[in-house]
């Protein structure tokens, strides 16, 4: 009796044990009228890099805690029997279906996560290397403000000409157009006193009010949350009215406000021809506050995905050690 209950608890030591090692799933839902081709760019590396995702389908990965990387969407692919072709926008440049460690080539809508190893996660979905298609990240379960997070406006319609990508399937930064340190927040610009939003990011703001528009926009674009998992729906068909918690609650307007529309113009309609020019306004400062270490959400905007948090199963080193203890105080029963 007293062996089988030792068991028991050894049993559920175990389950406790094997949970923590668990990050969060992701599952990927393709709403759109044609197929996706997502890419995954992370560490360590999940089961696929890169994947054919049909209309209405949906493919799920588990992902450890500590895994920190982005996905995105390619579109107008074209692969053979062997897996071997390109895409039309957000190609990683392997060659193949799977991206093997290639990063998708702008313009491309980027959903960006950090799991916690212990702490909350951290998210959010970003326009800084321009758009190729909706992108919607969605909570399921978890606990903290755990809110949804994207952009559900199709930006082609919407796109600058001088942003526009020949066949207008994607939409250029004004980084990745103009190529200039303003834009780009490099070199003198590189910090979030001197990076300032520029009249192109306040655009893509004003339509995506949470996503990222440029790369100091932490405050009002990242998310956090405990626990949970994440859907990922390309071209989403409409937003929840409710949050995604199992209370029902809403917001003060009791819409989703994961979205939004160019003031002062109707859908499907153009921003215009801009002025290459910075606005000469300025967004809030950076709320480092936020973070314990808020430098990652720079990184993970401009390209670095690198994880620095230390891995689950170190911190679950005490407790191994306990059952080998344990264990061995079975044997001499």
């Amino acid at each position: 009796m007293r062996i089988s209950t030792s068991l028991m608890i050894l049993s559920l030591l175990v389950l406790t044990f094997c949970e923590g090692i668990l990050g969060a799933t992701f599952t990927f839902v393709n709403k759109c009228d044609h197929t996706v081709w997502p890419g995954i760019l992370g560490t360590p590396k999940l089961d696929s890099t890169g994947f054919e995702l049909t209309k209405g389908t949906s493919r799920s990965f588990q992902a450890p805690t500590g895994w920190s990387g982005r996905f995105w969407g390619r579109a107008g692919c074209n692969f053979d029997d062997s897996g071997s072709g390109s895409c039309a926008t957000a190609d990683c440049g392997s060659g193949q279906m799977e991206c093997n460690g290639g990063g998708a080539a702008p313009p491309a809508t980027l959903a960006e996560f950090t799991l916690g190893s212990g702490s909350q996660d951290f998210y959010d979905v970003s326009l800084v290397d321009g758009y190729n298609l909706p992108m919607m990240v969605e909570v399921s379960g978890g606990s903290g403000p755990c809110a949804s997070t994207g952009c559900n406006v199709d930006l082609n319609l919407k796109c600058p000409t001088e942003l526009r990508v020949e066949g207008g399937g994607a939409c250029m930064s004004a980084c990745d157009a103009f190529k200039t340190p303003q834009y780009c927040c490099a070199g003198a610009y590189a910090s979030p006193a001197t990076c300032s939003p520029s009249v192109y990011s306040q655009m893509f703001k004003s339509a995506c009010p949470k996503s990222y528009s440029y790369a100091y926009d932490d405050a009002t674009s990242t998310f956090t949350c405990s626990n949970a998992n994440y859907i990922i729906t390309f071209c989403p068909s409409s937003l929840p009215s409710k949050k995604s918690k199992s209370d029902g609650s809403t917001n003060e307007s009791g819409t989703e406000s994961g979205s939004g529309s160019f003031s002062g113009s109707e859908s499907g309609s153009d921003f215009g021809s801009l002025p290459d020019s910075e606005s000469g306004s300025r967004s809030g400062s950076m709320d480092q506050a936020m973070l314990a270490n808020g430098s990652w959400l720079a990184n993970l905007a401009t390209g670095s995905s690198a994880s620095n948090q230390p891995s689950r199963v170190i911190q679950f080193i005490p407790l191994i050690v306990a059952f080998v203890f344990f264990i061995g105080s079975l044997l001499k029963l």
